[in-house]
């Protein structure tokens, strides 16, 4: 039973570290619709835009 319980103790703290890790890396893009997002936007291949991110680069980018 021990080795249970210590596996629920090990569980929070992974599950902590994973959202700080996704927090620490999106503070870390520039924000939609930025001028330097545009410019992030420019640089990565086309074939790489997802259908959101190409939507948002022709609405904050081009128009």
């Amino acid at each position: 039973m021990p080795r249970i319980l210590s596996a629920f103790r090990v569980l929070p703290a992974a599950g902590l570290a994973a959202v700080l890790s996704i927090s620490v890396l999106a503070a870390c893009s520039p924000e939609v619709g930025s001028k330097e997002w545009c410019e992030d936007m420019k640089e990565k291949p086309k074939g790489d835009w997802s259908a959101n991110e190409a939507a948002d680069f022709t609405k904050h980018c081009v128009l």
